[in-house]
């Protein structure tokens, strides 16, 4: 008897390793995956915080209002060009963030969205899109 493996039961081992490492792979990848979304949990909660914070109010609004205030404050030429001169000019974040052409009254395009105060009025609020 020989103690060299035959080529079919090296295909196997090697068959067999590629398995397990497929799997070790994917095991990497789905905790890496889980970590990225506890670091994106833990940025939204903080900056929330903080946005809170500054602006008591806020907490008290419901989402329909919340993203209406958003929409009103941060949904402007000015905020993106401050949001541009912080970020890195190399930055691949999102591309429509960094257009900062001003527009003019004419050519700005702007979206009613209906919105509920705390009375329960509906009214529309008006944004700019972008």
């Amino acid at each position: 008897m020989s103690n060299r493996k035959t080529l079919d039961e090296r295909i196997e081992a090697a068959k067999k390793e590629a398995e397990q490492k497929q799997i070790r792979l994917n095991e990497l990848l789905a905790q890496q995956k889980a970590e990225e979304r506890k670091a994106r949990t833990h940025r939204f909660c903080k900056r929330g915080g903080q946005v809170e914070s500054l602006l008591p109010g806020l907490a008290k609004l419901t989402e329909e209002q919340f993203e209406t205030f958003v929409d009103k404050c941060l949904l402007t030429p000015y905020t993106k060009r401050i949001l541009d001169e912080l970020l890195p000019n190399d930055t691949t974040a999102d591309q429509n963030v960094g257009d900062t052409e001003p527009q003019s009254a004419e050519t700005a395009k702007t979206v009613q969205t209906p919105v509920t105060n705390g009375n329960g009025k509906t009214g529309d609020a008006t944004r700019v899109a972008s």
